[in-house]
């Protein structure tokens, strides 16, 4: 009778088995590594519950299924991660937020200053943690508000802000070194910036201790939102001489918020949104390492700004795509070896292209589910529109629910009390890897034309805004994509019946008397004086923000400002591409 020898598997199959137990091992080791991190960092509760009193774990994996399958983990350590570290597809912070909740914003202005002050205090006082500030039109375009052409405009859609004086009454009784400020300004986004300094300056706070941001994203500007000032090279010189300041004097203030938001509400796909933003933030990165910076002194301090739209799955996709495609473009391509660059940090918006006029309750849930999907995507800062806000400027009232929304969705849904609840979905992690295959798609496309720059000036971006905002727009008009209110499920004959914001023509006559008021009590002589040596430090190609935050300091104006480097740098007029 013959002996039968145990069968021996192959060397390939034995190799196979091995590598299937290594990346199991991998995610183990990996995940206890992060748990003695998170271990040692305070939590904001003692415990974690959902409303039933199950625990609920900080963060889950394919380790806690009942059998982990070795390629779940393969795919999890090479694409997924664990949060706070490389690729930051789980978020760009450890913790997230069972250690700090987002920063709850409302972006805010109207009238003139002591308005909109008043505003600011209403809204710390029933819980916002950072103040967003909307400036008006003639602000946005760098006049001032007794200039020509601001007449009928001033603080009709903003704060009115036309010097230092403004800027000390906007944050009167706000300690700045307390309450972190957001800024949306950027063709003039540098003297607004000098403003805010030295604002805080006069409050006795040193520029050291001042945390927030300015949006100053000029590359957006001419691809989609038009309110720029000077022409595309000398207005990105001005980004990077604050770059260059603000390293070295604010280290906690972000000079820059990369803003895909109003590349999307001009019409942008998602995808648009997400490449079209991460390639203007490598421009500005490529630009700072010609200015002789290493990359690795304002990388940390550059911070993003999103569109929250309806599509909750592929709006959360975007987030986690987007973490992963900068951290590894930081690390490969510019050589950041400081992981605080490859964090992607961002402030989100849910999406006023989205609100409608007709039934304006609707978009209270609207706001409700994009404010859902920004926290699900891991934002570290929010803003939820107000449901009037097609219609004026919010009513406090709109805004109080507004803010409501998201404290509602911080303590009582449960979303906030683990880490990136959705990652392993299939849908979710599809949509990720498309969404980032997307974008590499497109930087190949603006890079294969030279760049962020030629394209603007060939109307590359344009042209493609406008496409997907017509596709979309087609789609509504035929009935293909349901709006709620608009197209469908509508009511013969309703009205609108919500209280509204009017601004009168009495802040235009105030805001131009107290202007009257400060240009009579200043030493203009010195005016004069500090904006000539302002103007001849931006011809020398010098750093502009020391001379510019004197002029601030002897209270020159905004259009003043605007208009002495505008006589070196020339003003910026759009070709013609339609």
């Amino acid at each position: 009778m013959s002996v039968v020898e145990p069968r021996v598997p192959p060397a390939d199959l034995l190799e196979q088995i091995r590598q299937k137990e290594r990346e199991l091992d991998a995610l183990r080791s990996g995940l206890a590594a992060w748990e003695g991190a998170y271990e040692r960092t305070p939590q904001r509760d003692d415990s974690f519950t959902t409303v039933s009193g199950v625990p609920v774990e900080p963060l889950y994996t394919p380790l806690d299924r009942p059998e982990p399958a070795p390629e779940e983990a393969r795919y999890y350590n090479d694409r997924v991660g664990l949060p706070g570290e490389f690729p930051f597809t789980r978020g760009p912070y450890g913790t997230m937020y069972r250690t700090r909740l987002w920063t709850m914003r409302q972006f805010a202005g109207f009238g003139t200053a002591e308005e909109t002050n008043e505003r600011y205090h209403f809204l710390l006082q029933r819980g916002q943690t950072g103040l967003s500030v909307a400036f008006d039109f003639p602000t946005l375009m760098g006049y001032d508000s007794d200039h020509p052409r601001s007449l009928g405009e001033v603080g009709k859609c903003g704060v009115a802000i036309s010097s230092l004086d403004d800027m000390e009454t906007l944050f009167a009784g706000i300690p700045l070194d307390k309450v972190s400020v957001s800024m949306t300004i950027n063709g003039p986004a540098i003297i607004l910036f000098a403003f805010y300094m030295v604002a805080a300056e006069k409050q006795g706070v040193s520029f050291d201790r001042l945390r927030g941001t300015v949006q100053n994203d000029i590359l957006k500007e001419y691809q989609a939102q038009h309110a720029w000032v000077y022409p595309p090279e000398p207005a990105l010189r001005l980004v990077i001489d604050m770059f260059e300041w603000a390293a070295k004097n604010a280290p906690k203030y972000n000079p820059v918020s990369i803003s895909g938001y109003h590349i999307r509400e001009a019409g942008a796909t998602a995808a648009q949104e997400l490449a079209y933003t991460l390639r203007n933030g490598f421009e500005y990165v490529e630009r700072g390492i010609a200015r002789g910076l290493d990359v690795d002194d304002f990388a940390p301090r550059l911070s993003f700004f999103w569109d929250v739209h309806n599509d909750f799955f592929e709006e959360i996709a975007k987030f986690r795509a987007g973490r992963r495609i900068w951290a590894r473009h930081l690390r490969d391509k510019y050589g950041s070896t400081n992981p605080e660059s490859w964090r992607l940090r961002t402030h989100a918006q849910t999406a006023g292209v989205t609100l409608t006029a007709q039934q304006p309750e609707n978009n209270i849930v609207r706001v409700a589910y994009q404010a859902m999907a920004a926290v699900l995507g891991g934002t570290q800062s929010l803003h939820t529109n107000s449901m009037d806000e097609t219609l004026a400027l919010p009513t406090e009232k709109a805004v109080q629910i507004a803010l409501r929304t998201q404290q509602i969705l911080a303590h009582e849904t449960g979303v906030a009390n683990t880490i990136d609840p959705l990652a392993g979905s299939y849908y979710l992690e599809a949509l990720t890897d498309r969404m980032e295959a997307e974008a590499e798609a497109i930087f190949a496309e603006i890079d294969g034309m030279g760049g962020v720059v030629p394209g603007i000036e060939r109307g590359y971006f344009q042209q493609q805004i406008a496409r997907s905002a017509m596709r979309q727009q087609i789609e509504i008009e035929r009935g293909e994509r349901v709006i709620v209110g608009v197209n469908e499920f509508t009511i013969e004959g309703e009205t609108i019946d919500i209280p509204l914001l009017k601004v009168t023509e009495e802040a235009e006559i105030r805001q131009r008397e107290r202007m009257a008021a400060m240009r009579a009590r200043r030493d203009q002589a010195e005016v004069d004086r500090t904006l000539k040596v302002l103007q001849d430090t931006a011809r020398a190609g010098e750093n502009v923000v020391p001379p510019l935050l004197d002029a601030v300091r002897a209270y020159a104006t905004l259009y003043e400002i605007r208009h002495s480097m505008e006589e070196v740098f020339g003003a910026y007029q759009e070709p013609v591409f339609f």
